[in-house]
Parts: structure tokens; C-alpha cells; sequence
């Protein structure tokens, strides 16, 4: 499959010089133009240009991004038709799902949710203006949020962090650079060009650019990471992405990463008590484990079960691995699918396992998923390469065994039952989770709160003083004795 992937420049399209690249699964071609011929174009020739859009009022940011919101229409755009069809090859989910997506970027751009998010994670009125607050010392200080010159680096295991970027981009009226990733080169280009067809001299249009280069790259990359041209580098990425990214960082560049965490359950003694606590249980584990085909980094991959570790216990666990199993593969296709091809590494150790070790049973194992069920109270020794709705369950007599496992590349953890989560929430955190919730619920994120143990909006602007001193109330330095 070959196709072309534009450049966008403040809301130019250019085509000039088209360069050859290879997707991530090696099927895919597709070029593009020659950024190293535009690289000039890409920073702002002066952090003063961003000044046209604090001429905007907060109102009119809504108003611009619903009006987006209602162009992101799938069965209408024929932009993001395109990407969608590129991400039905590129993507490790499946097609129902990939459209259900797609077809729900619109919702993001509600009016009502925009503003829950900009309220929530920064405070409108620092979007707004100057809010002053006297200080303890006499002092009026003035504050406020600005935007800042920034470079995200996407990710493409959904459109859902293109779409998220570009929202965060105009509330906080930043100005942006974003690097496509090469399994979906695609969806930020195609909001990049609704938003030039729906308003070409917009400021929040003129101040996105999406451009496409290998990572890496240094002549694109040395240039470009400088603080006279950037301010944040917003990079979701794996560990060695954002280590490279991270060479560049110096006085002037703040990195804020959406870096790749693990993801788990724990499944407390409570829902083994009965038929129906179990069930209930696998169906809400299923959720977790095979929305977005366990592509996110909140999917659960290793999950422990407080059945006890004795026959009887064993016993529990591997009825209940079934029980997973079968929910999982009754989870609707627009959820979830079965794999196109399991990456070979996690295929030859699910072969491993079910021919030489007793110490695990392995229910499944094809394109449609696996639930591996530990017979101790140890996670595989290949946790991280669980994928494509293959979970492990991990049997265990009490939960300081979950507890202790949490370190700090934890993201969520599901728990079951409510009370279990209130109980041991603390204790999470403390050890390195960043996200405790409902079981059934790991995907289903509180997107206008914190993410990944912090708030990045806030970090995203640049939070600036205007102080203000009566030498009346607050003495001069030379004045103090």
C-alpha cells in the first residue's frame, strides 16, 4: 500500500520534494515532501507573532473548536476517511473499532467538555487575563497562563492524542509543531486540513503545523530543539524515544512526556464468593484487558486474583481465566477484535509455555487473545509483551503481593471491589501507580483530570507574574533594617 502524507505549515499545504518512508509494519509506503527544504518555516520567526491569539476571548476558542468538532464528521470528511482507511492497515485494532473512533473525535470538541477540560485543568480565567492575588507579604501579584512554542511527538495507537494535542494546542494558545508517527501519519494532517478549509486566517489555524520526519533525524532535530525556536517538547513515546528526545533538553526546553507505563488489575477474595461475583467480575476484567485490543497503556496485562494459591485456590483461578477468556471474546467488534497477526516474540512464548511449563495453563492463544493463568503467585517473566487481549492472571494468597508489585512504570490499576479499592488506593500510590480505578474502567479516562500523574495543560503554558508593591506595605530592601 503506498500514499502521501502532505506537509502542513500554518495552514499551507506544501508539496514540494516528496521524500520515500516505510511504515512501522515494513508493508506501507508512502512519501512526503522534503521538510529539510521548509525547516526555516516550521519556528516562529518571533515569539511576539503568537500575540494575535490573545486577541481572542475564551469563547471564541469554543466557538472555533466545536465548529471543528462538527467538521471531524467521518462520514463526511473526506480527509479523516482517508486516514481511517490507512489506520485499518497500520493499526493493531480492529476495523469496527478503528471507525469507532474515528467517528468519535467529534465529541471531543463539544463545547461543554472543552471548557470541563480547560476549567479543570488550568482555570479559565488565567486563559483570560491577569488574576491577581494579594500575597501574605503585601504583595499584589498578578498571574497568568501563556502559551508557549511547542513540539508534540504523537502517538498512533489511536487518533484520539492527534485530536487531544490540537484542543490543548488552542486553549492554551500555544503555537505547535506536530511530528507525525509513522503508524499514523495520517490523522493529524487530516484535522490540520479541515481546520485550513474551515477558517485558513484563523490565529489558532495559523499557529498548528503537522510535518512527518524519520525520529532521529538530526539535521531536522538539531535545528529545530533549540529554545530560540521551542519552549515544551510534548512526546508520547517508547523508552527509547523519549530518551533520544530527551538529549535535548537544556535551560530553556521542558520535556513532558506521555511516556509507556504497564498497566494491571486486582481482583479481590470478594468476588470468588459466588457464581455471580465471578461473572461479574470477568466480564468488567474483559473490558480492561481487551478494549482498544490492549493497545493503550491503561489496558491490564498482568492481573492478580486473591483466590489463594492452594489446590483449591488453583482451582478458582483456572475456572475463572476461562471464564475471562470466553468474555473477552464475546466483547463487541467496535471494542475489540481479533488480532491480524500476534507479534511473532509473544507467539513464541504463549508456544513455550503450553509445550514445557507446568507452572502455567494458557487458555487460547490464536489471533483471538489468550488468558494465561500463573499456578503461583508469580507474573510471567514476559509481562511487557502482552498484547492483542493476551492477559495473565495471577493467583495470590493476600493482596500485599499486588502492592509490592507496583513500581513506578505502573499507570492504572482496576481493582475489584469498590471497598478493596478505597483500602489499598494510598498504598498504590505510594509504591508508583498513577491511576487506581473501577475494574471495567481502565479505558474509560476522566480525560479532563490528570494523566499519567500530572497535569499536563498546566505544564503545557508558562505561568508568569506581574507583582506589584506599595513601599508603604511592602519596605524596600534598603529600607529594611
Amino acid at each position: 500500500m503506498s500514499f502521501h502524507v502532505p506537509l502542513i505549515i500554518r495552514g499551507r499545504r506544501i508539496e514540494e520534494g516528496r521524500v520515500q518512508f516505510t511504515g512501522r509494519g515494513g508493508e506501507e509506503h508512502y512519501t512526503t515532501p522534503d521538510l529539510k527544504r521548509h525547516l526555516g518555516q516550521l519556528p516562529l520567526a518571533s515569539p511576539g507573532q503568537m500575540r494575535d491569539q490573545y486577541a481572542l476571548k475564551f469563547e471564541e476558542v469554543l466557538d472555533y473548536l466545536h465548529a471543528l468538532g462538527k467538521e471531524l464528521s467521518l462520514a463526511r470528511n473526506a480527509h479523516l476517511q482517508q486516514a481511517c482507511e490507512l489506520s485499518q492497515v497500520t493499526s493493531g485494532l480492529g476495523q469496527d473499532a478503528i471507525r469507532h473512533f474515528y467517528g468519535s473525535l467529534p465529541a471531543l470538541f463539544d463545547r461543554e467538555f472543552v471548557r470541563e477540560l480547560a476549567e479543570n485543568a488550568i482555570g479559565t480565567r488565567y486563559l483570560e487575563g491577569w488574576v491577581p492575588r494579594r500575597m501574605q507579604n503585601g504583595c499584589l501579584c498578578h498571574i497568568r497562563a501563556f502559551g508557549a512554542r511547542a513540539v508534540h511527538v504523537l502517538a498512533g495507537n489511536v487518533p484520539i492524542p492527534s485530536a487531544i494535542g490540537v484542543i490543548r494546542n488552542a486553549l492554551t494558545r500555544s503555537d505547535a509543531v506536530f511530528k507525525t508517527p509513522s503508524n499514523d501519519p495520517l490523522t493529524a494532517v487530516a484535522i490540520a486540513q479541515t481546520m485550513s478549509e474551515m477558517a485558513p486566517d484563523h490565529p489558532l489555524t495559523r499557529h498548528l503545523s503537522v510535518a512527518h520526519w524519520k525520529g532521529g533525524d538530526a539535521e531536522v532535530e538539531d535545528f529545530l530543539y533549540r529554545p530560540e525556536h521551542i519552549e515544551k517538547i510534548i512526546a508520547w513515546g517508547g523508552q527509547a524515544s523519549i530518551r533520544h528526545i530527551a538529549r535535548y533538553i537544556q535551560p530553556g526546553i521542558d520535556l513532558i512526556t506521555m511516556d509507556p507505563k504497564l498497566s494491571s488489575s486486582i481482583i479481590g477474595r470478594e468476588a470468588f464468593a459466588s457464581a455471580a461475583s465471578m461473572r461479574e467480575a470477568a466480564e468488567r476484567l474483559a473490558i480492561d484487558v481487551g478494549y482498544f485490543n490492549q493497545q493503550a497503556c491503561a489496558n491490564a496485562r498482568v492481573i492478580y486474583i486473591e483466590t489463594g494459591t492452594g489446590a483449591q485456590g488453583l482451582e478458582t483461578a483456572n475456572r475463572f481465566g476461562r471464564m475471562v477468556y470466553e468474555a473477552i471474546q464475546a466483547l463487541p467488534t467496535a471494542a475489540s477484535a481479533p488480532a491480524r497477526r500476534l507479534p511473532l516474540e509473544l507467539r513464541e512464548e504463549l508456544q513455550a509455555l503450553r509445550m514445557a511449563s507446568f507452572q502455567h495453563r494458557v487458555i487460547g492463544g490464536g489471533p483471538e487473545g489468550a488468558v494465561i493463568v500463573s499456578q503461583g503467585d508469580d507474573p510471567v517473566d514476559f509481562a511487557p509483551l502482552l498484547t492483542d487481549r493476551v492477559a495473565n492472571l495471577v493467583p495470590v494468597q493476600d493482596l500485599e503481593v499486588p502492592i509490592q508489585s507496583v513500581t513506578a512504570y505502573t499507570q492504572t490499576i482496576g481493582v475489584y471491589p469498590e471497598s478493596v479499592k478505597t483500602e489499598i488506593r494510598d498504598r498504590l500510590i505510594f509504591n508508583g501507580a498513577q491511576r487506581v480505578v473501577s475494574l471495567g474502567y481502565a479505558c474509560k479516562a476522566a480525560m479532563a483530570g490528570p494523566h499519567d500523574g500530572m497535569e499536563p495543560l498546566r505544564r503545557m503554558c508558562k505561568w508568569v507574574t506581574d507583582e506589584s508593591s506599595d513601599p508603604t506595605v511592602v519596605p524596600l530592601l534598603s529600607k529594611v533594617s
